[in-house]
Protein backbone atom coordinates (compact mmCIF):
# COMPACT_ATOMS: atom_id res chain seq x y z
CA UNK A 1 0.00 0.00 0.00
CA UNK A 2 1.35 3.71 -0.53
CA UNK A 3 2.47 5.45 2.25
CA UNK A 4 0.11 8.27 2.30
CA UNK A 5 2.35 11.88 2.20
CA UNK A 6 2.11 13.62 5.32
CA UNK A 7 0.81 16.56 6.09
CA UNK A 8 4.26 18.07 6.90
CA UNK A 9 5.63 17.87 3.72
CA UNK A 10 2.77 19.88 2.39
CA UNK A 11 3.04 22.37 5.09
CA UNK A 12 6.64 22.77 4.67
CA UNK A 13 5.61 23.17 0.90
CA UNK A 14 4.34 25.97 1.53
CA UNK A 15 6.28 27.62 4.07
CA UNK A 16 9.21 29.99 3.19
CA UNK A 17 12.32 28.88 2.79
CA UNK A 18 13.78 31.19 5.54
CA UNK A 19 11.08 29.59 7.64
CA UNK A 20 12.20 25.20 6.91
CA UNK A 21 14.97 25.46 9.67
CA UNK A 22 12.90 26.47 11.94
CA UNK A 23 9.76 24.19 11.24
CA UNK A 24 12.69 21.08 10.85
CA UNK A 25 14.41 22.41 14.05
CA UNK A 26 10.84 21.59 16.07
CA UNK A 27 9.93 18.66 14.90
CA UNK A 28 13.03 17.38 15.19
CA UNK A 29 13.42 18.58 19.33
CA UNK A 30 13.66 15.76 21.40
CA UNK A 31 14.24 13.47 18.70
CA UNK A 32 17.72 13.90 17.52
CA UNK A 33 20.86 15.44 19.17
CA UNK A 34 21.06 19.22 18.96
CA UNK A 35 24.08 18.84 16.53
CA UNK A 36 22.25 16.47 14.17
CA UNK A 37 19.19 19.10 14.89
CA UNK A 38 21.05 21.97 14.09
CA UNK A 39 22.96 20.40 10.76
CA UNK A 40 19.62 18.70 9.40
CA UNK A 41 18.22 21.75 9.79
CA UNK A 42 21.07 23.23 7.68
CA UNK A 43 20.37 20.93 5.05
CA UNK A 44 16.72 21.42 5.22
CA UNK A 45 17.25 24.86 4.07
CA UNK A 46 19.61 24.16 1.47
CA UNK A 47 17.25 21.38 -0.17
CA UNK A 48 13.88 23.75 -0.05
CA UNK A 49 15.78 26.10 -1.70
CA UNK A 50 17.00 23.66 -4.57
CA UNK A 51 13.21 23.04 -4.68
CA UNK A 52 13.68 19.64 -3.24
CA UNK A 53 11.08 17.95 -0.94
CA UNK A 54 12.32 18.04 2.38
CA UNK A 55 10.07 15.68 4.47
CA UNK A 56 12.25 13.08 3.20
CA UNK A 57 15.07 14.79 4.90
CA UNK A 58 13.29 14.83 8.40
CA UNK A 59 12.09 11.34 8.74
CA UNK A 60 15.70 9.71 7.51
CA UNK A 61 17.05 11.77 10.83
CA UNK A 62 14.84 10.50 12.77
CA UNK A 63 14.89 6.89 11.18
CA UNK A 64 18.50 6.82 11.03
CA UNK A 65 19.84 9.07 14.10
CA UNK A 66 22.42 6.73 14.89
CA UNK A 67 23.93 7.10 11.54
CA UNK A 68 23.88 10.90 12.31
CA UNK A 69 24.41 13.84 9.43
CA UNK A 70 25.65 11.74 6.81
CA UNK A 71 22.99 9.90 5.79
CA UNK A 72 20.52 12.51 5.76
CA UNK A 73 23.11 14.31 3.33
CA UNK A 74 23.37 11.61 1.12
CA UNK A 75 19.76 11.53 0.64
CA UNK A 76 19.74 15.05 -0.47
CA UNK A 77 22.65 14.28 -2.67
CA UNK A 78 20.07 11.43 -4.08
CA UNK A 79 17.22 14.05 -3.95
CA UNK A 80 19.01 16.19 -6.12
CA UNK A 81 19.95 13.72 -8.54
CA UNK A 82 16.45 12.57 -8.66
CA UNK A 83 14.88 16.01 -9.35
CA UNK A 84 17.50 16.28 -12.38
CA UNK A 85 16.86 13.07 -14.09
CA UNK A 86 12.79 13.44 -13.51
CA UNK A 87 13.18 17.27 -14.78
CA UNK A 88 15.76 15.97 -17.57
CA UNK A 89 12.54 13.67 -18.53
CA UNK A 90 10.49 16.50 -19.47
CA UNK A 91 8.78 17.59 -15.69
CA UNK A 92 9.50 20.51 -15.26
CA UNK A 93 7.79 21.39 -12.04
CA UNK A 94 7.67 17.74 -10.70
CA UNK A 95 6.23 17.18 -6.67
CA UNK A 96 8.37 15.74 -4.09
CA UNK A 97 6.48 12.27 -4.31
CA UNK A 98 7.95 12.00 -8.29
CA UNK A 99 11.28 13.46 -7.02
CA UNK A 100 10.79 10.91 -4.12
CA UNK A 101 10.08 7.96 -6.02
CA UNK A 102 13.75 8.93 -8.43
CA UNK A 103 15.45 8.87 -5.34
CA UNK A 104 14.02 5.32 -3.87
CA UNK A 105 14.77 4.46 -7.57
CA UNK A 106 18.52 5.54 -7.51
CA UNK A 107 18.69 4.18 -4.18
CA UNK A 108 17.40 0.69 -5.51
CA UNK A 109 19.72 0.46 -7.97
CA UNK A 110 18.26 2.02 -11.14
CA UNK A 111 20.26 4.58 -13.29
CA UNK A 112 19.41 8.02 -14.13
CA UNK A 113 18.24 7.16 -17.38
CA UNK A 114 16.41 4.63 -16.06
CA UNK A 115 14.37 6.80 -14.51
CA UNK A 116 13.97 9.20 -17.79
CA UNK A 117 13.21 6.46 -19.40
CA UNK A 118 10.18 5.65 -16.76
CA UNK A 119 9.03 8.97 -16.08
CA UNK A 120 9.06 9.70 -19.81
CA UNK A 121 6.60 6.67 -20.48
CA UNK A 122 4.26 7.11 -17.50
CA UNK A 123 1.70 9.48 -18.86
CA UNK A 124 -2.02 9.60 -17.82
CA UNK A 125 -3.39 7.45 -16.65
CA UNK A 126 0.39 6.47 -14.79
CA UNK A 127 1.13 7.77 -12.36
CA UNK A 128 5.57 8.02 -12.27
CA UNK A 129 5.57 8.08 -8.65
CA UNK A 130 4.19 4.74 -8.66
CA UNK A 131 5.83 4.03 -11.69
CA UNK A 132 9.17 4.44 -9.74
CA UNK A 133 8.06 3.06 -6.79
CA UNK A 134 7.05 -0.31 -8.66
CA UNK A 135 10.65 -0.62 -10.61
CA UNK A 136 12.37 0.44 -7.15
CA UNK A 137 10.64 -2.25 -5.48
CA UNK A 138 11.63 -5.06 -7.85
CA UNK A 139 15.29 -3.84 -8.05
CA UNK A 140 15.33 -4.57 -4.13
CA UNK A 141 14.02 -7.47 -4.55
CA UNK A 142 17.13 -8.27 -6.45
CA UNK A 143 16.10 -7.98 -10.24
CA UNK A 144 18.10 -6.50 -12.43
CA UNK A 145 18.10 -2.69 -12.74
CA UNK A 146 17.68 -2.61 -16.54
CA UNK A 147 14.95 -5.84 -16.35
CA UNK A 148 12.81 -3.80 -13.65
CA UNK A 149 12.73 -0.86 -15.87
CA UNK A 150 11.54 -2.93 -18.87
CA UNK A 151 8.92 -5.13 -16.78
CA UNK A 152 7.25 -1.67 -16.11
CA UNK A 153 8.14 -0.23 -19.52
CA UNK A 154 6.06 -3.27 -21.47
CA UNK A 155 3.29 -3.19 -19.04
CA UNK A 156 2.32 0.32 -19.61
CA UNK A 157 3.17 0.28 -23.17
CA UNK A 158 0.82 -2.90 -23.32
CA UNK A 159 -2.07 -0.69 -21.59
CA UNK A 160 -1.78 -3.02 -18.16
CA UNK A 161 -3.80 -1.61 -15.32
CA UNK A 162 -2.81 0.49 -12.31
CA UNK A 163 -3.47 -2.89 -10.61
CA UNK A 164 -1.38 -4.71 -12.62
CA UNK A 165 1.56 -3.09 -12.52
CA UNK A 166 0.91 -2.82 -8.29
CA UNK A 167 0.81 -6.56 -8.33
CA UNK A 168 4.48 -7.01 -10.36
CA UNK A 169 6.24 -6.89 -7.09
CA UNK A 170 4.51 -9.37 -5.57
CA UNK A 171 4.86 -11.80 -8.16
CA UNK A 172 7.76 -11.32 -8.15
CA UNK A 173 8.02 -12.28 -4.26
CA UNK A 174 6.23 -15.30 -4.49
CA UNK A 175 7.77 -16.81 -7.37
CA UNK A 176 11.44 -16.26 -5.37
CA UNK A 177 9.32 -18.01 -2.91
CA UNK A 178 9.02 -21.05 -4.91
CA UNK A 179 12.79 -21.24 -5.69
CA UNK A 180 13.05 -18.85 -8.64
CA UNK A 181 16.13 -16.42 -8.76
CA UNK A 182 14.70 -12.77 -9.35
CA UNK A 183 16.03 -12.72 -12.39
CA UNK A 184 13.83 -15.71 -13.60
CA UNK A 185 10.86 -14.26 -12.13
CA UNK A 186 11.30 -10.85 -13.54
CA UNK A 187 11.57 -13.41 -16.86
CA UNK A 188 8.79 -15.50 -16.08
CA UNK A 189 6.46 -12.56 -15.81
CA UNK A 190 7.86 -10.78 -19.46
CA UNK A 191 6.61 -14.24 -21.02
CA UNK A 192 3.58 -14.65 -19.43
CA UNK A 193 2.64 -10.56 -20.51
CA UNK A 194 3.91 -11.32 -23.92
CA UNK A 195 1.73 -14.42 -23.95
CA UNK A 196 -1.36 -12.37 -23.05
CA UNK A 197 -1.87 -13.96 -19.75
CA UNK A 198 -3.39 -12.09 -17.07
CA UNK A 199 -0.86 -10.00 -15.39
CA UNK A 200 -2.91 -10.40 -11.80
CA UNK A 201 -3.35 -13.58 -10.46
CA UNK A 202 -6.21 -14.07 -7.82
CA UNK A 203 -5.58 -12.65 -4.69
CA UNK A 204 -3.14 -10.39 -5.53
CA UNK A 205 -5.47 -7.01 -6.95
CA UNK A 206 -4.38 -4.27 -4.04
CA UNK A 207 -5.11 -0.76 -4.10
CA UNK A 208 -2.62 2.22 -3.36
CA UNK A 209 1.01 2.58 -4.12
CA UNK A 210 3.80 -0.12 -3.47
CA UNK A 211 5.38 1.02 0.16
CA UNK A 212 8.29 2.55 -0.37
CA UNK A 213 11.22 -0.10 -0.49
CA UNK A 214 13.88 1.71 1.71
CA UNK A 215 10.88 2.56 4.44
CA UNK A 216 10.25 -0.01 7.47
Amino acid sequence: MIRLRPVGLALLVMLPVSLVAQDVTARLAGRVSPEVRQAVAKIASDAATRGLPVDPLVEKAIEGAAKGVPAVRALEGRLGDASAAVRDAGLTAPDGDVVEGAADALNAGLSASDVRDLVRVSHSPYDPALTLRVAATMAALGVPATQATELVEDAIRAGRSTAELMALPSQVQADIGRGATPEQAAQGLARAAAAGRPAVPPGLEKKGKPANPHRP
